[in-house]
């Protein structure tokens, strides 16, 4: 019976080992030669390897480094505004939400629209010259900052990332509050324990496997930022919001270095990896 099951689950799995190497371990594979090619448009069907020297060229590019500080930094600020602001959220909103559920459906509404479309949304609010935001600002207090501007766009940038990815923080710790049992709850109140006590040593070290995880998933999608970023500022004022995926495209679409470009995306690729392992290492501790 044994080895029938075997059997079947290697029939169950081919089709999905299948799908994997045609649509994932192929692509991957070609990205791997081109990154150590010399390749252009023109002789993408006919690469010559070079070696590391793509690599070499991207370590070495001063523009590269720039684009991972600003994504590392964008990355983990944006993960700790979303979960705190999340998790405030998730505790505060709880017994309204206990009662009218339905308003559930209107908080998550920024995370229906695409990050394109909130970057173009935000450019034409925020706009020095025609945004609504600015002119009040100007018309009320006789001054408004430039909010996409070298010295501002940073913070703007994390600004607009937060806003509309907090709903998806939010969702995750509201369920993992909400699925705390309450009989614990209950003890902790008849030994008399305040609210800020409970909250502390009860309520967040259950939530802390869902608070590392929703860090770990909204860092990676952070570092990784593209849309909105490009969409509201671009490469900005000399590559200041320029992130891994920005500089990427520019090397790949603009400056035609396609082995560059894909040497580069290997690089993001083993750093996200990188973090993923070291979420499953903190979860296996956890669990020991």
């Amino acid at each position: 019976m044994a080895i029938i099951n075997r059997a079947e689950g290697r029939a169950y799995l081919t089709p999905l080992v299948a799908f994997l190497l045609l649509f994932l371990g192929f692509p991957s594979l070609v990205n791997l030669v081109y990154s150590v090619s010399t390749v252009s448009f023109e002789s993408l069907r006919s690469p010559s390897l070079s070696g590391l020297g793509n690599y070499a060229a991207v370590l070495a590019d001063r523009e590269f480094w720039q684009a991972v500080s600003f994504s590392m930094h964008f990355g983990i600020l944006t993960a700790l505004a979303e979960c705190l602001i999340g998790l405030f959220l998730a505790i505060f909103l709880a017994p309204l939400m206990a009662r009218r559920s339905f308003l559930m459906a209107p908080l998550m509404l920024p995370l229906m629209v695409a990050p394109a479309m909130i970057g173009l949304m935000y450019r034409l609010v925020l706009h020095e010259f025609a945004g609504p935001v600015p002119y009040y600002l100007f018309s009320w207090f006789g001054d408004s900052p430039a909010f996409l501007d070298i010295n501002n766009a940073f913070r703007t940038l994390v600004v607009v990332e937060t806003l509309q990815w907090t709903p998806f923080a939010f969702l995750l710790f509201y369920m993992a509050y909400v699925a705390i049992p309450l009989d614990v709850r209950e003890a902790a109140s008849l030994d008399g324990a305040p609210w800020y006590k409970v909250l502390w040593w009860i309520e967040l070290p259950l939530m802390l496997p869902t608070l590392v995880i929703a860090f770990f998933i909204r860092f990676i999608d952070g570092f990784r930022v593209f849309d909105n970023v490009y969409a509201l500022t671009g490469s900005g004022a000399g590559g200041s919001t320029t992130s891994l995926s920005i500089y990427i495209y520019q090397a790949f679409f603009k400056q035609g270095a396609i082995g560059k470009a894909v040497a580069a995306s290997v690089v993001l690729f083993v750093a996200s990896l990188g973090v993923l392992h070291a979420l499953n290492w903190l979860a296996g501790r956890r669990r020991t």
